[in-house]
């Protein structure tokens, strides 16, 4: 059953409202939980980052110890995939967000393999082009948003207007603290269309940074990762954070959840997306579509 949302976020520099917003706005009912919520942002809570272990591993040791596990999430989001794009009635979409050398690209080839490329894309988002600029922050980000049947992620995604634009100035506060309640107002939006989302903030130590910068440096085959630019990205660590923090904060929904995973030990971080996106897939529960009557009837001609 839908329910009613109240709209309210904290309260911010000039709790500034956006001029004409509801109060209250039916909402579709969101997915039932995954069974692996440790890492959510729980919705009206803080993110507490500093509060958050990124070496976390659980109860486990050594890469090889998560390889079951994970080989069997794989083979649950291939499976769920297949039935996804045959039901034809919904899709999903996963957002990855994190810092620089934060581990977005291996997280989608350590996490997706063996999943049908038909029934699954990718998008990664730059500095937006000229024509992007003259429309509203959220305009080329609508368009990647996946039709029915389609897996979509989202290498970086339209939080960098509140983040990288945040920490950078390129817009006025005023302009930039409104698009929290945008963004929130956006993917309410896709969740009422058919949308599922996941969204995976992956949190690595300003040290493990530090020695996966130098690991670039220092392997030839690796020199073109690396950027000037990246060390200046660096020395505004702090600043980021805060901006993390409050989008995490102020953009975990019931019906779009963040989740803050663990990413100073590439396996771990791998295991906890894939199984993760497996229990959302699974609880959406797609199906194949119904088979035509009389199939067993039916012989080949030679």
């Amino acid at each position: 059953m839908a329910e009613l949302v109240d709209d309210a976020v904290p309260s911010g520099p000039g709790d500034r409202p956006v001029t004409g917003a509801p109060e209250q706005v039916v909402v579709a009912d969101p997915p039932p939980e995954p069974d692996y919520p440790r890492y959510r942002v729980e919705p009206g809570e803080p993110a507490r980052l500093a509060e958050r272990d990124p070496d976390e591993t659980e109860r486990y040791a050594r890469k090889k110890d998560v390889a079951g596990e994970l080989a069997t999430a794989r083979k649950r989001i291939a499976d769920l995939q297949a039935r996804l794009y045959a039901e034809h009635r919904r899709s999903v979409l996963i957002v990855l967000q994190a810092m620089d050398t934060g581990g977005k690209d291996g997280t989608i080839k350590g996490v997706f393999q063996g999943v049908n490329p038909q029934g699954c894309q990718v998008w990664s988002f730059k500095a937006p082009s000229a024509e992007e600029r003259d429309h509203d922050f959220l305009w080329r980000y609508h368009q990647r948003v996946p039709p029915v049947g389609m897996i979509h992620i989202f290498n970086r995604s339209h939080y960098e207007d509140v983040l990288v634009v945040r920490v950078k100035s390129l817009v006025p506060e005023a302009v930039w603290w409104k698009r929290y309640e945008a963004i929130n107002d956006f993917e309410r939006q896709l969740t009422a269309g058919g949308v599922t989302l996941v969204k995976f903030f992956l949190q690595i130590s300003r040290e493990e940074q530090r020695r996966r910068l130098q690991a670039r440096l220092d392997d030839p085959s690796k020199h073109w990762k690396f950027s000037s630019n990246d060390l200046a990205e660096r020395a505004r660590w702090e600043d980021y954070q805060l901006a993390f923090e409050e989008a995490l904060t102020r953009c975990s929904t019931p019906y779009a959840p963040w989740y803050v995973v663990p990413a100073n030990v590439k396996w771990f971080r791998n295991l906890v997306v894939a199984r993760t996106i497996a229990d959302t897939l699974a609880a959406m529960d797609p199906q194949y579509p119904a088979a035509e009557a009389d199939l067993d009837r039916v012989t080949i001609p030679a």
